[in-house]
């Protein structure tokens, strides 16, 4: 009897996927890759193939737009996020929010941890889930650990919006989705949030969709 024919090894993947140029396909939700969790990053691509790895990853992200993507959203099962933000929001937004611009960065690796007890809901969405959002609860602040592209470590305290970016994408790594912290009862398409829950806090939302806020 046969064998199973294997996957390509890693890198080859890569580099057939960064082949096509441009941005590259997001995975949507249904996939098994973004419920199989990830292998550590220990060298698989190379110092250039990483480089050109990252670099789809940062136009992907910006194209689709989004504030961060991770490896397994583009079908490659490697600890990989890159996230950035902008932040182009009002003052009373950016207050509410603790949303404030976030440098382009690369995760390698990364994990999080809760500092304190403090929690924070707001809708967040996934490129991986186009067209929706729900009110996730969060950590307010987290302490980060990994390393960058070239290897330093990482360890630091996040907090705010960007807290909440990283959260996301590494929990993607863990092969977690948003949906999986939402509270159901305030799944929203994206034309209900900018109709009805564009305020800053999602106050108004938990009242009259019936869910409760931490």
């Amino acid at each position: 009897m046969a064998s199973p024919r294997s996957r390509p090894p890693l890198a080859e993947r890569v580099e057939e996927l960064l082949s096509a140029g441009g941005p590259l396909p997001i995975v949507a939700a249904g996939d098994p890759v973004l419920r199989a969790g990830t292998v550590r990053y220990d060298g698989q691509l190379g110092p250039a193939l990483l480089a050109r790895f990252v670099e789809a990853l940062r136009v992907t992200m910006r194209a689709a737009p989004g504030v961060g993507l991770a490896a397994p959203q583009v079908g490659v099962e490697l600890r990989i996020a890159v996230v950035e933000d902008p932040a182009p929001v009002p003052e009373e937004v950016r207050v509410a929010r603790g949303r404030v611009p976030l440098p382009f960065r690369v995760l390698v690796n990364p994990s999080y941890e809760p500092v304190g007890t403090a929690r924070a809901a707001f809708f967040e969405g996934c490129l991986s889930v186009p067209g929706w959002q729900a009110v996730v609860a969060r950590p307010a602040e987290v302490r980060l650990t990994g390393a960058d592209e070239q290897g330093r470590p990482l360890d630091e305290v996040v907090t705010g919006w960007p807290a909440r970016i990283v959260q996301h994408e590494t929990d993607h790594l863990d092969g977690t989705l948003y949906l999986d912290r939402a509270e159901t009862r305030s799944l929203s398409s994206q034309d209900a949030v900018a109709e009805r829950w564009a305020q800053p806090t999602p106050e108004r939302a938990a009242r009259e969709l019936g869910f409760d806020l931490p």
